[in-house]
Order: structure tokens, then C-alpha cells, then sequence
């Protein structure tokens, strides 16, 4: 993105503290531009349609499934989205970010990193809480989802069939076999009907994070630490 142009960004509906604070930090940033704001969830879709904008920042705790953030990155992916938590667990934050979030950060998140998560996140990088990557070890040792196995146990639970996933994924139906593989043995299930009644898209199953957009793009310099509050 040319750094003379605004970021611009939309808010979805936060409580009105928080609201607040995130339109004076963004006020206070020249380089952002906010083109709306309290915006309803059931309306996100009609509104990123409407005004496309380079960033959305989402309430982690209004999503009604994590799903969401996957249908609005592939239904838009030009708009980077950015979700504030109230108690995301590590686990939690790799699956929002395996599913196209750009960042996942806490509500208590010191203003400077907010602000340094949406200029991220407009040039196609995502921001990690420390410790994302070593969020299997409080899942028994699990292995890590890849991202193509997140895209794989996502269709697989909506029941799409083989070929199904492999039209929607762009990908060999043998490819899709392995990756469902992959899915039922870190997952501990046999089959298709025990993937099915496991809790809703298994968002205690941490996720290996791999660039998805631009990799050569990506650098270590793109973590983001997050550990004071917004309102600092």
C-alpha cells in the first residue's frame, strides 16, 4: 500500500467504552481514514460490500461462530480483518487466524499495538500473540492443524464431499483424502460422523500459522507483542 494513502477502515459495533477509544486512537493517526463505523454484525457483509475498506475491526466475543471470519476473508478479501477479544485463548486466536483474520488481539492491548496491528494488516501481514505457536502443548500433544487441513475440517463438517472440497479448494481429490487424514488423526476420530460431533469447528484445536498472502512478504518483524492496556 502507498504509504500517502489513508488506511481505511470500518468498525463493526462495540460497547461504547471501547467504541470510544477506538475512534480517538485512530483519530490521532493521520494515516487512517474511518469511513464507518458501529456497524451491526448481521450487516457486515452489505457494508464491506458497500465501502470496501482496507481494514475491519471486529469484537471477537459478537462472532455467533468463528466461521464468520472465514466466509467475510473469502467473501472479501480485500479488507484485512482485525478482532479484539475479551479472553481468547492462544488456541482460539490460531484458529481466527488459520480462518483469514489478520490479527487477534485482547481488548486490554496498549493503543500503540492496536494501532500497529491495523497498519500490519493493511499490508497483508498478521500479528501473533506470543506463544501462538506453542499452543498445542495444553491440548495433549495434539499436532498442529496446517492451514489447508483448516480449510479441509471446515468443509468437511459443513458435509461437503470429497470432490465437494476438492472443486471448492482447487485441489486433487487424493489431496484432499491426505488432508482429511491429517484432520482425523490429530483430531482423534475415525470418522467422518465423529468430525461432525466434535464442538463447533473444534476451536479448542490449535492451528499451524502459514502466510496467507504475499509469503515472501512475511518477516519476523511482523509479531506483535501484546501486554498493555488500550486506554494507556
Amino acid at each position: 500500500m502507498d504509504a500517502l494513502t489513508p488506511i481505511t477502515v470500518a468498525i463493526a459495533r462495540f460497547e461504547d467504552l471501547l467504541a470510544l477509544g477506538l475512534r480517538a486512537l485512530l483519530a490521532d493517526d493521520p494515516n487512517v481514514a474511518i469511513l464507518i463505523e458501529d456497524i451491526a454484525y448481521d450487516r457486515i457483509s452489505v457494508v464491506l460490500q458497500a465501502h470496501d475498506p482496507d481494514v475491519l475491526i471486529l469484537d471477537a466475543g459478537a462472532l455467533d461462530d468463528l466461521a464468520t471470519v472465514r466466509t467475510l476473508s473469502v467473501d472479501h478479501p480485500r479488507t484485512r480483518l482485525v478482532l479484539l477479544g475479551q479472553s481468547q485463548t492462544t488456541a482460539e486466536c490460531a484458529q481466527l487466524l488459520a480462518f483469514g483474520a489478520s490479527a487477534c488481539l485482547s481488548k486490554d492491548t496498549q493503543a500503540r499495538d492496536v494501532r500497529n496491528a491495523i497498519h500490519l494488516a493493511a499490508r497483508g501481514l498478521q500479528v501473533m500473540p506470543r506463544g501462538t505457536h506453542h499452543a498445542g502443548a495444553a491440548h495433549g500433544g495434539h499436532s498442529l492443524l496446517t492451514r489447508r487441513e483448516g480449510d479441509v475440517l471446515h468443509l468437511l463438517r459443513q458435509g461437503h464431499s470429497n470432490p465437494s472440497i476438492a472443486l471448492e479448494l482447487d485441489i486433487g481429490i487424493e489431496t484432499v483424502r491426505t488432508h482429511a487424514r491429517g484432520v482425523y488423526r490429530k483430531l482423534g476420530v475415525t470418522s467422518r460422523r465423529a468430525l461432525v460431533a466434535l464442538p463447533a469447528l473444534a476451536a479448542d484445536v490449535p492451528i499451524r500459522l502459514e502466510p496467507s498472502v504475499h509469503p515472501a512478504r512475511r518477516r519476523a518483524g511482523s509479531r506483535v507483542g501484546m501486554r498493555r492496556p488500550l486506554h494507556d
